[in-house]
């Protein structure tokens, strides 16, 4: 049933939708699933979903104050350092990944970024399902489910090894390259 709120839901929501104000993303804890118009790599199939995130994610020794608007948001709008499915997306579409500030954090640059905000504004649309502990619904999920740009817990995945390769190939070019600014 969960699942299927997932990968069929009743409505597919905008960037431009969960970044208004008010967002009509609960600030809730939950699952949320990307389905894309168009898709990021040639080996994919659009129209459907190919990944799924949680927030918070499971934290032993602390509370996370992340939550699902939060995390949409971020995802909308954030860069490839504190987005995992920014990173996949970036490197997927074959834009080029940098080290930037101190050198240890990874994105696409502004321009870049701003590149990638817009290709999912166009091509990008979530759905979410509220869940107390969405991180055991997330296991159960990445194991039943084809969710090719999912990399944690998905080595099942018939794109996992293509994706870990072409997301290492963008880390060690941005490593030879000078820090961007």
């Amino acid at each position: 049933m969960e699942a299927v709120a997932l990968v069929s839901p009743d409505r597919l929501w905008s960037a431009q939708e969960v970044l208004a104000r008010p967002s009509p993303v609960p600030a809730a804890a939950g699952v949320y699933g990307w389905h894309f118009e168009q898709p990021p790599h040639a080996e994919l199939n659009a129209e459907r979903l190919l990944y799924i995130g949680i927030a918070p994610r499971y934290m032993a020794n602390r509370t996370s104050t992340q939550n699902l608007r939060k995390r949409v948001r971020y995802h909308s709008r954030g860069n490839a350092a504190g987005s995992t499915l920014r990173l996949t997306l970036g490197c997927l579409l074959g834009m080029e990944l940098r080290r930037v500030g101190s050198g240890k954090r990874m994105t696409f640059g502004k321009a870049g970024e701003a590149t990638l905000s817009q290709w999912m504004a166009d091509n990008a649309r979530v759905c979410w399902i509220e869940r107390s502990e969405p991180w055991d619904l997330e296991s159960q999920l990445i194991s039943q489910l084809d969710l090719p740009l999912n990399l944690d817990q998905n080595r099942h995945n018939a794109f996992h090894i293509r994706l870990k390769e072409l997301r290492a190939q963008a880390r060690q070019r941005a490593r030879e390259l000078p820090i961007s600014s």
